[in-house]
């Protein structure tokens, strides 16, 4: 995992530490029956330290909040959902180049976090929420933006757009290249920019069109929806890099 583990580790149990549960004593002379329990820490501290736990919890154990069971939430402790969830993200912490190993399965794993920022701010309020194909839609969208913003072009997207600017041609009023190298007359630089533009083709006509246009099409699974983020996330370094031509 693209995470720092001993950190996140201290910081779930920080947080297991302030929500321990306890049944306080009754007032003098009285017995109350319920099924509440309170915390060992302030309800402030508990809040600051949630604030983080939470964004560990996205990472490690992305459906959290609809995986990890809310009835002792409800019933007990309003914390009991963070709790267990914090214990489960440990374990996975704590455990998972061991389990990896134990059942055959220790290739490298890929991140969305990892992956170029414009893809990932586009998708990453959707793909929380499970919503796999439109995030991948969504940072479809993202990509094409600032590939326009780059270039200072809004009359033309998508496949058009990037058969423009890594065009071998050279540029002209109102159309920029981007030359991902030297224009040196080789037959490299000519490889390079015929291959970006038909990747970019592929990624929006192959992906970014059926996920769009489609309907009634099954949600993807998470692997697969990662797959074509990555896709869009090669391109998307292509042109962050890439030199503008005028």
């Amino acid at each position: 995992m693209s995470i720092d583990i001993p950190w996140a580790r201290a910081e779930l149990a920080q947080v297991l530490e302030l929500t321990e549960l306890y049944r306080p004593p009754d007032p003098p002379g009285m017995m109350i029956l319920s099924s509440s329990l309170s915390n060992r820490g302030k309800q402030s501290d508990i809040v600051a330290s949630a604030h983080v736990v939470e964004q560990i919890l996205e990472r490690v154990l992305p459906r959290w909040r609809t995986e990890v069971p809310t009835d002792r939430a409800e019933n007990v402790n309003r914390w009991c959902q963070h709790r267990e969830a914090a214990q489960r993200a440990d374990a996975a912490l704590q455990r998972d180049a061991e389990v990896r190993s134990r059942l055959g399965d220790d290739a490298p794993q890929l991140s969305a976090a990892t992956m170029h920022p414009w893809v990932w701010s586009g998708a990453c309020s959707l793909w929380q929420s499970g919503h796999f194909r439109e995030a991948v839609t969504a940072a479809a969208k993202k990509v094409n933006a600032e590939t326009q913003n780059k270039v200072g072009r809004r009359d033309a997207g998508e496949t058009a757009l990037f058969q423009s600017v890594f065009s071998k041609d050279d540029p002209r009023p109102g159309q920029p290249r981007l030359r991902l190298r030297a224009d040196d007359g080789s037959d490299t630089f000519r490889s390079v920019h015929r291959g970006a533009a038909a990747f970019a083709e592929g990624c929006f006509a192959g992906i970014r069109n059926p996920n769009s246009h489609e309907d009634g099409l099954p949600e993807l699974p998470e692997n697969e929806a990662l797959e074509q983020l990555a896709a869009f996330s090669v391109l998307a370094r292509w042109v962050d890099a890439a030199t503008l031509a005028t």
